[in-house]
């Protein structure tokens, strides 16, 4: 009896490499037939190793004091001294919630917007009309971010053109960017018109692939056309709305820094100060390299943590997740 066991233990066995084996030459076999489009996926590879991956190893620096004639290898070790000097200054606690509370409030107003754009279009009929909205509302993309806030400035001035036209119905003229509490709502704002026709693309796409069939049915069974959106072209974009939320909030602590820094002044710092422009002035401007790296890292572990759980949240409520 053990030795009919032992025999046929080590047959599973061999049955069980054998078939390694054969996956290891199959998934080679696969590689050398379609080598083509492995070329193709070459560069993104390469591009990705050198500029994403090759200078991770840079990190070790928010874990050490770095001395610029030492390099990063021969600076010496202080473990997580630099976390707690930024979690000790009074700054912490500004820049942390100030970078929350942009981002929540960009995420809030700006990631329903292309979704009802979308739907919108959808609905329209005339091609033309639809094409016109569609480059309108696409344009503001394409404006560099130094521009965009040349806009801004020139705009809210208090010769600019909102100011005069609040002059027409008898509102004095304010200095928008002084008021530290308006800036928040002008840089969401701003953000949520040049983002909101490029954005509205993905959700366009995901709704031309619904079949027509189901509208059309809906309509003979005397569905309105607020119920066709609500109960057949929202359910159908939803796998894209969960996935473009879960990569929305994977990123809500990286807040973008040109917009802010060029937006910020000595007048608005209470609310404009973010982990982003605290890196920058830290680490470039005052040399606190291992400081501002690790601020930085802080920030980055942030935006992994809340990724993978609202990833985690998604495929234990849906069918829809990243991973």
């Amino acid at each position: 009896m053990e030795l009919v066991n032992k025999n046929h233990s080590d047959v599973s066995g061999i049955g069980r490499k054998n078939k390694k084996e054969i996956g290891r030459h199959g998934n080679l076999h696969k590689i050398i037939k379609n080598w083509q489009l492995y070329i193709l996926v070459l560069p993104a590879l390469i591009y990705f190793i050198i500029f994403c991956y090759g200078p991770m190893y840079g990190v070790q620096i928010a874990f050490k004091d770095f001395i610029a004639n030492k390099g990063i290898w021969g600076s010496p070790w202080v473990g997580l001294k630099h976390f707690k000097n930024f979690f000790q200054t009074y700054s912490s606690r500004r820049v942390i919630w100030n970078t929350l509370n942009l981002s929540l409030y960009s995420l809030a107003a700006g990631f329903p917007m292309p979704i009802l754009l979308a739907l919108m279009l959808n609905e329209v009929k005339n091609s033309r009309f639809k094409k016109i909205v569609q480059n309108i509302t696409y344009a503001p993309h394409f404006i560099s971010t130094v521009v965009m806030v040349g806009i801004i400035l020139i705009f809210f001035s208090p010769t600019g053109i909102v100011n005069q036209l609040g002059k027409l119905i008898g509102i004095e003229p304010t200095m928008f960017l002084s008021k530290d509490y308006l800036f928040r709502h002008l840089y969401v704002w701003t953000g949520v018109w040049q983002g909101v026709g490029w954005g509205s693309i993905i959700y366009l796409a995901a709704l031309s692939g619904i079949d027509p069939q189901l509208s059309e049915a809906a309509t003979v069974d005397g569905a309105s056309r607020f119920q066709r959106i609500l109960h057949i072209n929202i359910p159908g974009i939803l796998p894209t709305i969960i996935i473009m939320l879960i990569l929305n909030v994977g990123g809500i602590m990286s807040v973008g820094f040109e917009k802010a820094f060029l937006m910020q002044n000595s007048l608005n710092l209470k609310y404009s100060e973010i982990i982003s422009t605290y890196v920058y002035k830290t680490g470039l401007i005052n040399a606190n390299y291992s400081f501002s790296a690790a601020v930085n890292l802080f920030n980055t572990v942030i935006d992994l943590i809340l990724l993978i759980l609202v990833n985690k949240i998604s495929k234990s409520v849906s069918d829809v997740y990243l991973w």
